[in-house]
């Protein structure tokens, strides 16, 4: 691991290049970077809600004044990577156009708020939303997809430095993208990265996944931030790599077997290296969607939702 500390706020990597952290990492609380020259800046990804989003501003004006971010980089169409691109209407903001797409079909920030708010259903699901994603206030969101979309790769100037976007999805979403900035050996990967809690893949297929680690490996990358946990290296992507690996080959041998996903999810064993991760229940959500990819029909996601919330009420009892 870097010797970065895993603490609130703005941390300088390498030159004028940095990674804004939000412990503890967990569902919505995601990490953004930030690339500078002079007084021009790229923003990797923008916050869950908009009071977090303006944190962020705040935090960048107050320890980099004068700096202006003319490009925002959306790595994927997840609520908590994009809902604050509403602050930045100055700004162009860039992301694949599979992003773009995506962004129209996620739950809309006022669904959200109602599944996961003091009003919400009552029993194991509503629980587990309100455990999750209570303490956001989606209000006043307005979708702000990329103003600009690519597919592939794209090199973005900042100032005098370069930054390459490369679309590695579909992965973890549909669209995801990573953002390499060489002069500074540093790798922005959004979620096809999670240090220290158990992944999501929703959409797949687990084979793109693994090539996106092994391009951020091939990148011979000193930081690697991800999209939420702490500032890793190369190590701890081989580490996930692994982790993704050994997954897809144990949700293979139970669908083969006829296993349903959540009971696959709940009773695989796991690298010693991730045992004391966080989140465990989220495999129920990976295995349906490996199982899918394996030729499953697609398991509807509200029924995904509860069995994941069943493997959380389960494994906290």
């Amino acid at each position: 691991m870097t010797a970065i500390p895993y603490t609130a706020g703005l941390h300088r990597l390498a030159g004028d290049t940095f990674a804004y952290l939000q412990p503890p990492g967990t569902w919505g609380f995601s990490n953004c970077g930030l690339v500078a020259d002079g007084d021009q800046a790229l923003l990797v990804d923008t916050q869950f809600d908009l009071p977090r989003t303006r944190a962020l501003i705040d935090t960048i004006a107050a320890e980099l004044p004068g700096l202006r971010i003319g490009t925002v980089v959306t790595t994927h169409a997840n609520g908590d990577h994009c809902w604050g691109n509403q602050l930045f209407g100055d700004s162009e903001i860039i992301g694949s156009a599979a992003t773009a797409h995506g962004m129209a079909h996620e739950v809309p920030p006022e669904a959200l708020g109602a599944l996961s708010g003091p009003h919400a259903p009552d029993g194991p699901l509503g629980d587990y939303l309100r455990r999750s994603f209570g303490c956001f206030d989606f209000s006043g969101i307005a979708l702000t997809p990329p103003t600009r979309t690519f597919t592939g790769r794209l090199e973005v100037r900042v100032g005098g430095r370069t930054v390459e976007l490369v679309e590695v999805g579909p992965a973890h979403t549909d669209g995801d993208v990573v953002a390499h900035v060489p002069d500074a050996a540093t790798v922005f990967s959004g979620d096809i990265l999670f240090i220290g809690d158990h992944p999501i893949m929703w959409t797949g297929p687990v084979d793109n996944w693994l090539k996106a680690c092994a391009w951020i490996e091939a990148t011979g990358a000193r930081y690697v931030v991800p999209g939420h946990g702490p500032v890793t290296d190369l190590a701890g992507v081989r580490e996930f790599r692994g982790y993704l690996e050994h997954v897809a080959e144990q949700a293979d041998r139970r669908y083969a077997a006829g296993v349903p996903y959540w009971q696959a999810a709940t009773d695989m064993p796991l690298p010693d290296a991730c045992r004391g991760w966080g989140h465990r229940e989220r495999l129920v959500i990976t295995v349906a969607a490996l199982y899918h990819q394996f030729g499953a029909p697609q398991a509807p996601m509200m029924e995904v939702l509860t069995h994941t919330a069943a493997a959380e009420r389960a494994s906290a009892g």
